[in-house]
């Protein structure tokens, strides 16, 4: 296993701090104070304080850089270097219904001579398993020790995929359902776990075999992106090009199931 670069040991300091908090709080559950902050969107306390102690961490070990966040939004920092992409508790729902299948995920997004943004570190963190999935571009992804691959199988009869499901005030119901309605009846299961940053760690680690939402914002996806890549899988938007987190939809899987996949997807968005 490659050590950790000075990077990745501040995001997974970053985590591991905020991990323990989280886990007391999921255990306290009924106690948190929780507001709405829309149609069935809810943040609570535990959210609130896994990002300030995420963005403290950060924040002091790197500066001068930026963050986007999603309770926070938007912290601009030096517009020459990095910055960050935190979703403190990704799976809020799941964490307030005392379902332990939540994640903290941290990406670092750089801006190449070209003017293109481009993941180059993530790190997917389960508290509850602490499970740390993570990957640096062109180092692989690993989790824990262990490094990861996507699945190997090729054919969607045998393959077990995951997506989000629309909801109140959220997503395309007419859209997801014709997907689903072309992919479910050529696949042996489809699966709606409610963390889309684990979704994708999961597809890295071969546990999925693809996936695919839309409807998701940068901080659900920027980690996620990084580890299926550098586990070796391919990760696309809706029409088959790398806008993922311009256009809000992201399919992911290995290459033989990415292409079959998007022909189903594809066909049924005509």
């Amino acid at each position: 296993m490659p050590s950790h670069s000075g990077l990745m040991t501040i995001i997974d300091r970053a985590v591991r701090k905020a991990g323990p908090r989280l886990r007391r709080d999921f255990n306290e559950v009924q106690q948190l104070q929780v507001s709405r902050k829309g149609p069935a969107d809810f943040v609570s306390m535990a959210d609130e304080r896994a990002e300030q102690t995420i963005y403290e961490e950060l924040s002091r070990a790197r500066p001068d850089w930026g963050f986007l966040m999603e309770e926070r939004g938007e912290v601009p920092g030096d517009p020459n270097k990095p910055r960050f992409i935190v979703d403190p508790l990704d799976g809020t729902t799941n964490f307030l219904h005392g379902i332990p299948h939540f994640s903290i995920s941290i990406a670092v997004e750089e801006t190449l001579p070209n003017g293109k943004r481009e993941i180059t570190s993530a790190m997917v963190y389960q508290p509850i398993t602490d499970e740390a999935f993570w990957a640096e571009k062109g180092r692989g992804a690993w989790v824990q020790e262990q490094r990861l691959r996507v699945s190997a199988r090729r054919d969607l009869s045998d393959s077990l995929i995951a997506t989000g499901i629309p909801f109140l005030g959220h997503g395309n119901f007419t859209e997801w359902s014709r997907i689903f309605g072309a992919i479910a009846p050529e696949v042996a299961g489809i699966r709606r776990m409610g963390s889309a940053a684990l979704d994708l760690a999961w597809v890295a680690a071969g546990r999925y075999d693809g996936y695919w939402e839309s409807g998701l914002k940068p901080w659900d996806v920027a980690a996620g992106m990084l580890l299926v890549k550098e586990a070796g899988g391919f990760v696309s938007d809706f029409r088959g090009s790398d806008q993922m987190m311009q256009r809000s939809e992201i399919l992911a899987a290995n290459d033989a199931l990415q292409s079959r996949l998007h022909k189903l997807l594809a066909n049924a968005l005509r």
